[in-house]
């Protein structure tokens, strides 16, 4: 975006203030009276540039342009996740990987195998489908075995909290890569290297304790299927080696383009290479993600003579569900476009010089007040990464793998400590059977280690890179 000649140039603290102010409108505008959070962001973002004094010519403009750059990451990104991981659900996949990990680590390790089943079937799918999917196959374990129903939900959710909070193509770390201008790559992989330590400190150690002190019984809930009997007719049982193949093809794929990345910076390869060139196309995200799909279509569809048309409606039917993540995160691009036109975040750069507070501890801060506020990470995760997006790319010295660590360290606070007014929160509520207080002594608390290890770890790889690099 090129700089714009503001109508009227205010100091530092009138700056900080409308930041302030618009943040406080938009939880007013969600919270208190209800407004949807694209909507809420629109309003927010054009009253933000009218009081900066962006000139009238000029709003609409800075609008698009901020929502139009977002999307151009995320939309692609999630649509493709998305279809994927339907997919996978409606095939039967889940719970062939499920039965498969069970036989494998024994009754014994059933909490670690599903936490694993998950984990993994956390990469493509969204949390609340990916739960929703694990939950029958949970229930028959705990049913068979005994116990708390926790001793085995709690793992798996967490499990599918931390892929969803930490890891691409999820929509809020792919957001915040794109508005920070981090590599989606080194973040999938620090992601990955932050997420998995997360949950077995939270969901595997945290929650066994948690199944230990809290009993709770299983409900008497029947998960019939809810799809109609296109989804019945796609479902095929595929065979193990299948799924792991899916799972495993676009981290490979995009680890080659990390990994061709750096040979390059080492001087190892050279990136004129036509052969290196194709490669890192190949590697590219939106790339294997589409290249992933395809083979999922073929695997688990035509490949096993089902009509196109079954396939592309089961393809299809996954697109609706994200509409609104896709354009709450685009929405939020456009905040940030304003921010960025008006001097907000230079003013917030001073201020954080000011009292000393670094900017990857000032953006988790940031990320956690507006969640525990409002309650979406979604919204808290781009609301951070607009208002700390001008400092970041005002400092030249930030290394690739600091940027990633500051993207990460966002994530881990757009999703502490969970509550009422969370959506995931009444999921895990009333699937889990388990009442208001419990909900918030369990699951509440879990969220909030979750974002507390999330950072301890981005912080780490951020202070480990800044002195090696």
């Amino acid at each position: 975006m090129t700089d714009i000649e503001l109508v009227w140039q205010l100091p530092t603290w009138g700056l900080l203030l409308i930041a302030l102010g618009a943040i406080a409108l938009l939880l007013f505008l969600i919270i208190g009276a209800r407004i949807h959070a694209f909507l809420a962001l629109i309003v927010v973002s054009l009253v933000t540039a009218i009081a900066t004094g962006v000139p009238a010519n000029q709003i609409v403009p800075t609008l698009t342009l901020g929502f139009g750059s977002t999307l151009a990451t995320v939309a692609l990104l999630v649509g493709l996740g998305a279809m994927l991981g339907r997919m996978l659900e409606t095939s039967g996949g889940a719970q062939v990987l499920t039965d498969a990990l069970i036989r494998k680590f024994g009754e014994k390790r059933a909490p670690l195998a599903l936490s694993i089943a998950s984990l993994m079937m956390g990469f493509p799918i969204f949390f609340d489908a990916g739960l929703v999917v694990m939950l029958p196959i949970i229930f028959a374990v705990a049913r068979r075995l005994g116990g708390s129903l926790l001793l085995y939900a709690f793992p798996a959710a967490t499990a599918f909290s931390v892929m969803h909070i930490f890891v691409p193509p999820h929509p809020g770390p792919v957001a915040a890569t794109g508005l920070l201008g981090a590599d989606v790559g080194l973040v999938l992989v620090f992601g990955l290297l932050v997420a998995i330590p997360t949950w077995y400190i939270v969901g595997y150690k945290f929650g066994g304790w948690v199944g230990r002190k809290y009993d709770i019984a299983i409900p008497n809930i029947l998960f019939g299927s809810k799809d109609d009997g296109v989804a019945e007719e796609f479902k095929s049982s595929p065979k193990l080696g299948t799924i792991v193949f899916l799972l495993l093809l676009p981290l490979v794929l995009i680890f080659m383009n990390t990994g061709l990345n750096a040979l390059a910076t080492a001087e190892v390869v050279s990136l004129d290479n036509g052969f290196v060139q194709i490669l890192r196309l190949l590697g590219e995200t939106p790339i294997a993600l589409l290249i992933t799909v395809f083979f999922a279509m073929w695997l688990l569809g035509w490949r096993r003579n089902k009509k196109a048309t079954l396939v592309e409606s089961i393809v299809d039917s996954a697109l609706g569900p994200v509409c609104a993540i896709i354009l709450i995160t685009g929405a939020g691009g456009m905040f940030g476009g304003v921010l960025r036109a008006s001097g907000i975040g230079n003013a917030i750069a001073d201020s954080l010089d000011a009292i000393g507070l670094p900017l990857i501890v000032a953006g988790f801060v940031i990320a956690a007040i507006v969640r525990v506020a409002q309650g979406s990470a979604t919204v808290a995760l781009t609301t951070a990464a607009a208002l700390v997006q001008p400092v970041v790319q005002g400092d030249a010295s930030l290394n690739p793998v600091e940027l990633a660590a500051i993207v990460l360290a966002l994530a881990a606070g757009s999703v502490f400590a969970g509550h009422v007014n969370d959506s995931g929160f009444w999921l895990v509520s009333r699937f889990f059977g388990m009442d208001t207080q419990t909900t918030l002594k369990t699951w509440t608390v879990g969220q909030a280690l979750v974002g507390v290890c999330g950072f301890v770890f981005a912080l780490a790889i951020f202070l480990i890179a800044g002195a090696v690099g």
